[in-house]
Protein backbone atom coordinates (compact mmCIF):
# COMPACT_ATOMS: atom_id res chain seq x y z
CA UNK A 1 0.00 0.00 0.00
CA UNK A 2 1.44 3.35 -0.96
CA UNK A 3 2.12 6.12 1.53
CA UNK A 4 0.05 9.29 1.31
CA UNK A 5 1.73 12.63 0.74
CA UNK A 6 3.12 14.63 3.66
CA UNK A 7 2.12 18.11 4.65
CA UNK A 8 5.63 19.61 4.49
CA UNK A 9 8.29 19.54 1.79
CA UNK A 10 11.13 18.68 4.17
CA UNK A 11 10.61 14.92 3.80
CA UNK A 12 13.15 12.73 1.92
CA UNK A 13 12.57 12.23 -1.77
CA UNK A 14 11.55 8.63 -1.06
CA UNK A 15 8.38 10.02 0.48
CA UNK A 16 5.66 12.00 -1.31
CA UNK A 17 6.54 15.68 -1.26
CA UNK A 18 4.03 18.27 -0.13
CA UNK A 19 4.11 21.70 -1.70
CA UNK A 20 2.28 24.52 0.05
CA UNK A 21 1.76 27.14 -2.60
CA UNK A 22 -0.32 30.24 -2.45
CA UNK A 23 -3.55 28.29 -2.30
CA UNK A 24 -6.47 29.54 -0.31
CA UNK A 25 -7.99 26.14 0.57
CA UNK A 26 -9.56 23.00 -0.81
CA UNK A 27 -13.07 22.99 0.59
CA UNK A 28 -14.76 26.25 -0.09
CA UNK A 29 -18.30 25.66 0.91
CA UNK A 30 -18.09 27.54 4.18
CA UNK A 31 -15.83 30.31 2.93
CA UNK A 32 -18.80 32.49 2.07
CA UNK A 33 -19.40 36.04 1.03
CA UNK A 34 -20.54 38.38 3.78
CA UNK A 35 -24.18 37.78 4.63
CA UNK A 36 -24.38 34.45 2.75
CA UNK A 37 -26.12 31.57 4.53
CA UNK A 38 -25.81 27.91 3.55
CA UNK A 39 -28.89 27.07 5.59
CA UNK A 40 -30.98 29.30 3.38
CA UNK A 41 -30.47 26.82 0.52
CA UNK A 42 -29.61 29.76 -1.72
CA UNK A 43 -27.32 27.62 -3.81
CA UNK A 44 -27.83 25.30 -6.75
CA UNK A 45 -28.82 21.79 -5.76
CA UNK A 46 -25.76 19.57 -6.37
CA UNK A 47 -25.98 16.59 -8.74
CA UNK A 48 -26.20 13.24 -6.97
CA UNK A 49 -22.95 11.30 -6.99
CA UNK A 50 -22.23 7.63 -6.43
CA UNK A 51 -19.92 7.05 -3.44
CA UNK A 52 -18.52 3.72 -2.30
CA UNK A 53 -19.14 4.60 1.34
CA UNK A 54 -22.87 5.21 1.03
CA UNK A 55 -25.61 2.68 1.77
CA UNK A 56 -25.76 -0.19 4.30
CA UNK A 57 -22.94 -2.05 2.55
CA UNK A 58 -20.84 1.07 2.03
CA UNK A 59 -17.10 0.99 2.57
CA UNK A 60 -14.22 3.37 2.04
CA UNK A 61 -11.85 2.87 -0.86
CA UNK A 62 -8.55 3.33 1.00
CA UNK A 63 -6.77 4.19 -2.24
CA UNK A 64 -9.11 7.15 -2.72
CA UNK A 65 -8.81 8.10 0.96
CA UNK A 66 -5.01 8.10 0.69
CA UNK A 67 -5.09 10.22 -2.45
CA UNK A 68 -7.54 12.53 -0.69
CA UNK A 69 -5.08 12.99 2.14
CA UNK A 70 -2.45 13.93 -0.43
CA UNK A 71 -4.78 16.67 -1.70
CA UNK A 72 -5.47 17.83 1.84
CA UNK A 73 -1.75 17.86 2.68
CA UNK A 74 -0.61 19.57 -0.51
CA UNK A 75 -3.48 22.03 -0.85
CA UNK A 76 -6.05 22.26 1.94
CA UNK A 77 -3.76 22.24 4.97
CA UNK A 78 -2.29 25.57 3.84
CA UNK A 79 -5.41 27.16 5.33
CA UNK A 80 -7.49 24.47 7.08
CA UNK A 81 -6.89 22.47 10.21
CA UNK A 82 -8.49 19.30 11.57
CA UNK A 83 -8.48 19.89 15.30
CA UNK A 84 -10.47 16.72 16.01
CA UNK A 85 -7.95 14.53 14.16
CA UNK A 86 -4.58 13.43 15.52
CA UNK A 87 -1.60 12.27 13.50
CA UNK A 88 -2.09 8.89 15.13
CA UNK A 89 -5.55 8.69 13.56
CA UNK A 90 -3.87 8.69 10.15
CA UNK A 91 -2.69 5.15 10.85
CA UNK A 92 -6.17 4.24 9.59
CA UNK A 93 -4.96 5.19 6.11
CA UNK A 94 -2.74 2.11 6.16
CA UNK A 95 0.40 3.79 7.48
CA UNK A 96 2.80 1.92 9.74
CA UNK A 97 3.66 3.37 13.14
CA UNK A 98 7.08 4.52 11.96
CA UNK A 99 5.48 6.32 9.00
CA UNK A 100 2.96 8.07 11.27
CA UNK A 101 5.73 9.21 13.61
CA UNK A 102 7.83 10.47 10.69
CA UNK A 103 4.86 12.31 9.19
CA UNK A 104 4.01 13.96 12.51
CA UNK A 105 7.61 15.03 13.08
CA UNK A 106 7.59 17.09 9.88
CA UNK A 107 5.13 19.47 11.59
CA UNK A 108 5.67 21.73 14.54
CA UNK A 109 3.15 22.58 17.26
CA UNK A 110 3.17 25.28 19.96
CA UNK A 111 5.17 24.37 23.07
CA UNK A 112 4.63 27.36 25.34
CA UNK A 113 7.21 30.09 25.74
CA UNK A 114 10.91 30.26 26.51
CA UNK A 115 12.55 32.05 29.43
CA UNK A 116 12.20 35.37 27.58
CA UNK A 117 8.49 34.90 26.96
CA UNK A 118 8.84 34.15 23.26
CA UNK A 119 6.66 31.38 21.81
CA UNK A 120 8.45 28.15 20.99
CA UNK A 121 7.44 25.03 19.10
CA UNK A 122 8.38 21.37 18.96
CA UNK A 123 8.04 18.55 16.44
CA UNK A 124 4.56 17.05 16.56
CA UNK A 125 3.93 13.49 17.70
CA UNK A 126 1.14 11.01 17.04
CA UNK A 127 -1.00 12.47 19.87
CA UNK A 128 -1.00 16.01 18.45
CA UNK A 129 -3.87 17.38 16.39
CA UNK A 130 -3.85 18.73 12.84
CA UNK A 131 -4.20 22.37 13.83
CA UNK A 132 -4.95 25.36 11.64
CA UNK A 133 -1.87 27.09 10.18
CA UNK A 134 -3.20 30.37 11.61
CA UNK A 135 -2.84 31.35 15.28
CA UNK A 136 -6.45 32.52 15.57
CA UNK A 137 -9.62 33.20 13.57
CA UNK A 138 -8.83 36.90 13.20
CA UNK A 139 -5.52 36.23 11.47
CA UNK A 140 -7.13 33.49 9.36
CA UNK A 141 -9.88 35.84 8.18
CA UNK A 142 -7.40 38.60 7.38
CA UNK A 143 -5.45 36.23 5.15
CA UNK A 144 -8.53 34.95 3.30
CA UNK A 145 -10.60 37.92 2.13
CA UNK A 146 -12.23 38.36 5.51
CA UNK A 147 -13.48 34.78 5.91
CA UNK A 148 -11.76 32.37 8.30
CA UNK A 149 -11.36 28.93 6.66
CA UNK A 150 -13.45 26.36 8.57
CA UNK A 151 -12.04 23.38 10.40
CA UNK A 152 -12.51 20.26 8.26
CA UNK A 153 -12.74 17.58 10.95
CA UNK A 154 -16.49 17.03 10.57
CA UNK A 155 -17.23 19.10 7.48
CA UNK A 156 -18.53 16.19 5.41
CA UNK A 157 -20.99 15.25 8.17
CA UNK A 158 -22.39 18.68 9.06
CA UNK A 159 -22.09 20.65 5.83
CA UNK A 160 -25.45 21.49 4.16
CA UNK A 161 -25.72 19.37 1.03
CA UNK A 162 -23.17 16.86 2.31
CA UNK A 163 -20.48 15.27 0.20
CA UNK A 164 -22.35 15.87 -3.05
CA UNK A 165 -22.22 19.61 -2.50
CA UNK A 166 -18.56 19.58 -1.45
CA UNK A 167 -17.68 17.78 -4.68
CA UNK A 168 -19.93 20.03 -6.76
CA UNK A 169 -18.42 23.10 -5.13
CA UNK A 170 -14.84 22.05 -5.85
CA UNK A 171 -15.66 21.37 -9.50
CA UNK A 172 -18.13 24.25 -9.89
CA UNK A 173 -15.81 27.12 -10.68
CA UNK A 174 -15.60 28.66 -14.12
CA UNK A 175 -19.27 29.34 -14.87
CA UNK A 176 -20.42 32.82 -15.85
CA UNK A 177 -22.62 34.52 -13.24
CA UNK A 178 -26.28 34.81 -14.26
CA UNK A 179 -27.51 38.09 -15.66
CA UNK A 180 -28.05 40.66 -12.95
CA UNK A 181 -25.75 39.07 -10.38
CA UNK A 182 -22.97 41.30 -9.17
CA UNK A 183 -19.82 39.62 -7.88
CA UNK A 184 -17.88 42.08 -5.69
CA UNK A 185 -14.15 42.39 -6.08
CA UNK A 186 -12.33 39.73 -4.06
CA UNK A 187 -15.16 37.22 -4.41
CA UNK A 188 -15.62 34.45 -6.98
CA UNK A 189 -18.79 33.09 -8.53
CA UNK A 190 -19.62 29.47 -7.81
CA UNK A 191 -23.22 28.25 -8.18
CA UNK A 192 -22.80 25.83 -5.27
CA UNK A 193 -21.70 28.55 -2.85
CA UNK A 194 -24.25 30.23 -0.64
CA UNK A 195 -25.61 33.18 -2.64
CA UNK A 196 -23.42 31.98 -5.53
CA UNK A 197 -20.38 33.87 -4.22
CA UNK A 198 -17.35 32.68 -2.29
CA UNK A 199 -14.30 34.37 -0.84
CA UNK A 200 -12.03 31.59 -2.07
CA UNK A 201 -10.60 31.33 -5.58
CA UNK A 202 -10.43 27.92 -7.28
CA UNK A 203 -8.23 25.73 -5.05
CA UNK A 204 -7.76 22.78 -7.41
CA UNK A 205 -5.91 22.82 -10.71
CA UNK A 206 -5.08 20.20 -13.32
CA UNK A 207 -1.92 18.42 -12.18
CA UNK A 208 -1.81 20.57 -9.06
CA UNK A 209 -0.81 17.66 -6.81
CA UNK A 210 1.40 14.63 -7.23
CA UNK A 211 -0.27 11.30 -6.49
CA UNK A 212 2.13 8.63 -5.16
CA UNK A 213 0.24 5.91 -7.08
CA UNK A 214 0.54 7.76 -10.39
CA UNK A 215 -3.19 8.51 -10.77
CA UNK A 216 -3.71 11.49 -13.14
CA UNK A 217 -4.48 14.49 -10.91
CA UNK A 218 -7.39 16.03 -12.79
CA UNK A 219 -9.56 18.55 -10.97
CA UNK A 220 -12.45 16.06 -10.90
CA UNK A 221 -10.18 13.32 -9.51
CA UNK A 222 -8.74 15.58 -6.83
CA UNK A 223 -12.22 16.77 -5.84
CA UNK A 224 -13.56 13.22 -5.59
CA UNK A 225 -10.55 11.99 -3.62
CA UNK A 226 -10.46 14.85 -1.12
CA UNK A 227 -14.23 14.58 -0.62
CA UNK A 228 -13.78 10.87 0.13
CA UNK A 229 -11.00 11.74 2.59
CA UNK A 230 -13.22 14.28 4.35
CA UNK A 231 -16.00 11.69 4.59
CA UNK A 232 -13.51 9.20 6.08
CA UNK A 233 -12.27 11.76 8.59
CA UNK A 234 -15.86 12.46 9.67
CA UNK A 235 -16.67 8.73 10.05
CA UNK A 236 -13.41 6.72 10.16
CA UNK A 237 -15.09 3.60 11.59
CA UNK A 238 -17.95 3.48 9.09
CA UNK A 239 -16.70 0.36 7.31
CA UNK A 240 -16.31 -1.51 10.60
CA UNK A 241 -19.78 -0.45 11.73
CA UNK A 242 -21.32 -1.63 8.47
CA UNK A 243 -19.46 -4.94 8.73
CA UNK A 244 -20.70 -5.49 12.28
CA UNK A 245 -24.23 -4.45 11.32
CA UNK A 246 -24.37 -6.85 8.37
CA UNK A 247 -22.98 -9.64 10.54
CA UNK A 248 -25.62 -8.96 13.18
CA UNK A 249 -28.41 -9.06 10.59
CA UNK A 250 -27.11 -12.35 9.16
CA UNK A 251 -26.92 -13.83 12.66
CA UNK A 252 -30.48 -12.74 13.49
CA UNK A 253 -31.80 -14.18 10.22
CA UNK A 254 -30.03 -17.45 11.03
CA UNK A 255 -31.61 -17.51 14.51
CA UNK A 256 -35.03 -16.82 12.98
CA UNK A 257 -34.54 -19.70 10.57
CA UNK A 258 -33.58 -22.05 13.42
CA UNK A 259 -36.55 -20.84 15.47
CA UNK A 260 -38.95 -21.61 12.63
CA UNK A 261 -37.50 -25.11 12.21
CA UNK A 262 -37.67 -25.74 15.96
CA UNK A 263 -41.24 -24.50 16.11
CA UNK A 264 -42.33 -26.79 13.27
CA UNK A 265 -40.69 -29.83 14.83
CA UNK A 266 -42.18 -29.04 18.22
CA UNK A 267 -45.71 -28.59 16.93
CA UNK A 268 -45.46 -31.59 14.61
CA UNK A 269 -45.03 -33.83 17.65
CA UNK A 270 -48.10 -32.45 19.41
CA UNK A 271 -50.97 -35.00 19.26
Amino acid sequence: MHRPGHARDSAPRTRPVVRHGVVASCVVALALAAGGSARARDYREPPRQVWSFQGPFGHFDLGAVQRGYTVYAQVCSACHGMKSVTYGDLAGLGLKEADVNALAATHHVPAGTDASGHPVSRPANRDDHLLSPYPDARVAAAANHGVAPPDQSRLAAVHPGGVDRIYAFLTGYGETPPAGMAVPQGLTYNPYAASGRTAMPPPLHEGGVTYPDGTPATVAQQARDVTTFLAWVAAPHLTERHRVGVGAVVFLVFLLFLSIILKRRTWSNVP
